[in-house]
């Protein structure tokens, strides 16, 4: 039987649309200088704690520039101890494949899919973040194939969960050139997260976009704890202080890992999904960090889930600045977090 899809459209190659919406000097040269920070975080020549905080997914352009604004101001006060990525995530992985996919999928949440008006949507947003705040943002890359589109933008990528195990993602992953981050599995096995920073660290040559391509490994990548479901599908945390130990002696255990680096995710399973214990889980891992020094030396940051107002609503509620996703903390509690960690942190 021949294979039941529609082809709708043949859309642009990120060449195409690269050239139809193209970076300027301000935005290439903004890049240039914070990937150059992130690979000296990476590489422990910048002791500063790194903060990838936003949305859980960048849904409405207007309150993601409202939120962009207000970050660019604290950024400014906590500058000498942290360093800032904004989260923009524009594609969602959905555990049962339903609901909204992010702005890549729907501009507008509450109409129906356009593809190719999210292309545009997402790289004119990214574009606008870096002119007009002089951040450059994170991404998970949940399709390997679309990285391509917002390349010559991003800082940062995130590997999720249901994605850590897959060889397409690996095997991309090691020729970004900027830091990935591999997030442990649902299931919580943390051999399999190891494995695919192996492989990410390493060159491989595969088919990408139709191309026979071959990459030189990313010394970059490196773990993202996130904690996981049981079988009874009960959350359990692994950013505990023995957790990051247990990194420490697994990155020890294997040598050939370049630039052993954690990256704590204070929501998802780690929190339980409940936002608020975000700001609980952040003091405690900075603790932990002061209590011993390899687990200073290799807690590279955090992420956090965060937007203008508390909590998550549904599609169509309307809330202006609310998650339509995972629930995030709001902007004032997100505020007070970010300065009580400047001042916690020890570089």
């Amino acid at each position: 039987m021949e294979m039941q899809m529609e082809f709708v459209r043949k859309l642009p190659t990120p060449k195409e649309i690269k050239e139809q919406y193209p970076i300027d000097e301000k935005i290439a040269a903004v890049k240039e200088e914070k990937d150059r920070i992130l690979a000296d975080i990476f590489t422990d020549k910048d002791q500063r704690l790194l903060l990838i905080i936003g949305p859980c997914s960048a849904d409405n352009e207007d309150a993601v520039l409202d939120y962009m604004y207000r970050l660019a101001k604290l950024n400014e006060r906590v500058s000498e101890r942290i360093v800032i990525v904004p989260r923009v995530y524009t594609n969602k992985p959905r555990t049962i494949g339903l609901g909204y996919k992010g702005m890549l999928h729907q501009p507008d949440p509450t109409k129906d899919e356009d593809m190719l008006a999210g292309l545009i949507a997402i790289r004119k947003m990214h574009a606008r973040v870096v002119r007009e705040t002089g951040f450059t943002c994170a991404e998970e890359m949940l399709y390997p194939e679309n990285h391509r589109y917002l390349s010559d933008i991003l800082s940062y990528v995130a590997v999720g969960a249901r994605s850590v195990e897959n060889q397409g993602h690996r095997l991309t992953a090691s020729g970004l050139g900027i830091p990935v981050g591999m997030k442990n599995p649902t299931g919580g096995d943390i051999s399999v997260m190891m494995n695919s920073v192996i492989a990410a660290q390493n060159g491989h040559t595969f088919i990408y976009r139709g191309w026979e391509v071959h990459t030189p490994g990313n010394p970059m990548a490196h773990v993202i704890l996130r904690g996981y479901v049981d079988k009874f599908g009960n959350s359990h945390p692994n950013y505990h202080y023995e957790d990051i130990v247990n990194i420490a002696n697994y990155y020890n255990e294997h040598p050939e890992i370049q630039n052993p680096s954690v990256i704590i995710d204070c929501n998802h399973a780690n929190s339980g999904k409940k936002f608020n214990e975000q700001i609980r889980i952040a003091k405690d891992v900075v603790h932990s960090c002061h209590k011993n020094p390899d687990i200073h030396g290799l807690v590279k940051g955090m992420m956090i889930e965060s937007y203008l107002e508390d909590g998550a609503q549904s599609v169509g509620e309307g809330v202006y600045g609310k998650s339509i996703t995972d629930p995030c903390l709001g902007w004032e509690k997100t505020e007070r977090l970010v300065l009580d960690l400047a001042d916690l942190v020890e570089l």
